[in-house]
């Protein structure tokens, strides 16, 4: 089984950005420790902070991958883009997101995603990528 995490932008400051909201630990040593205990799947990891390079990550992977585990973060809100390249592809998708969305400001309670993905996962920490992983056993 192949699976890809493609983290959006600012998920490369885990571990330093808002700790109270999305914790201490790196994605990088989360990753390592979930590549870890998942050793049967051949897991990836892809991250950009530009819309582009996550869109071209997904035709890239979206045909050939049994499964995309996706945070864009902030362009959850905001990205029609990203939503029709999940939308076009035949890949299934898991959004997940590290924080409860609908505890925080408004904007975030909207996701052009979560129409188009296999499922949603939210609030559950950096668990949250785990129980994703999980719903493609």
């Amino acid at each position: 089984m192949k699976i890809i995490i493609i983290n959006g932008p600012n998920l490369n400051l885990l571990g330093k950005r808002e700790p109270e909201i999305y914790g201490n630990e790196t994605f990088e040593d989360y990753f390592f420790l979930l590549k870890n205990k998942y050793t049967t799947i051949e897991l990836h990891y892809f991250q950009s902070n530009i819309e582009g390079e996550l869109i071209n990550k997904i035709h890239e992977v979206g045909f050939s991958y049994d499964g995309i585990i996706l945070n864009a973060a902030a362009y959850t809100h905001t990205s029609i883009g990203i939503a029709d390249a999940v939308k076009a592809i035949s890949t299934p998708v898991v959004e997940v997101h590290i924080s409860n969305t609908f505890s925080r400001e408004s904007f975030r309670h909207a996701s052009y995603i979560s129409p188009n993905a296999k499922g949603v996962i939210i609030g559950f920490g950096l668990k949250s990528y785990e129980l994703a992983l999980k719903s493609f056993l």
